[in-house]
């Protein structure tokens, strides 16, 4: 089940019950990022109160840079289940972010990658075996560059490995609801991993680019509903 909105999603929001969904979303970092339609430096309170209204009721998975996770979960008065970092090698100041579980406990055993330490004897012995090793919290994953050949338009296009990883260790029976779909990561990672996804997206350039992503890779959007017809 693949439900995309062009459309404001504070308003989506209202029409989707919060009991068998979790947001998992990387929201705008108020940084200046050029967003069309967008204001990507809002006032600070303004900031963490969006946050606040687009996250609170849900469980929720937010990737956000730590400090900035910090002061969410101080303004909305919630630790952490679990915290994950993603770091990767860029020019810029910031060199990883922070993946942030409200709410939720994920199953880190549920995620497979190569072990680290491959020649060690006990190692080689699993990996003989046919053994995997489960996901550390320690994530090193490239940003999708200007010159990476599946990027987009969009200004923050996530790295699918990303939202793959976080999509695996999430309970099954979850629908995945991103309030900020962007270019759409999050919507191919869950046709990925058959799961059933709830993206919204206001801007319809990155909305089109979104649609088009997904069902690339496979997926039935079997709606594009507007807030004018709730969820059902």
């Amino acid at each position: 089940m693949i439900k995309l909105y062009n459309a404001d999603c504070l308003e989506v929001l209202k029409t989707i019950e919060n009991e068998n969904c979790i947001i998992v979303s990387d929201p705008p970092f108020n940084i200046g990022y050029h967003y069309i339609g967008y204001r990507d430096n809002l006032e600070y309170d303004e900031y963490y109160d969006l946050l606040k209204k687009v996250f609170y009721n849900y469980r929720h998975v937010i990737i956000h840079y730590p400090e900035e996770i910090y002061k969410h979960a101080f303004n909305i008065g919630e630790l952490p289940y679990k915290v994950i970092s993603w770091v990767y090698n860029s020019n810029t100041a910031k060199q990883h972010r922070d993946i942030a579980f409200f709410g939720i406990k994920p199953d880190m055993r549920k995620g497979k990658q190569e072990y680290k330490n491959p020649n060690d004897k006990r190692i080689m012995k699993r990996i003989a075996e046919g053994k995997t090793e489960r996901l550390y919290d320690w994530w090193e994953i490239n940003q999708v560059k200007n010159v990476s050949k599946d990027k987009t338009k969009h200004p923050c296009q996530m790295p699918l490995p990303v939202m793959d990883n976080i999509i695996q260790i999430l309970p099954e029976d979850l629908t995945i609801v991103d309030p900020f779909m962007g270019s759409g990561t999050t919507g191919v990672a869950c046709v990925k991993n058959n799961r059933h996804f709830i993206g919204i997206e206001k801007v319809k350039e990155y909305y089109d680019i979104a649609v088009k992503r997904i069902q690339d890779a496979g997926g039935n959007v079997i709606q594009q509903i507007l807030p004018t017809n709730p969820l059902k």
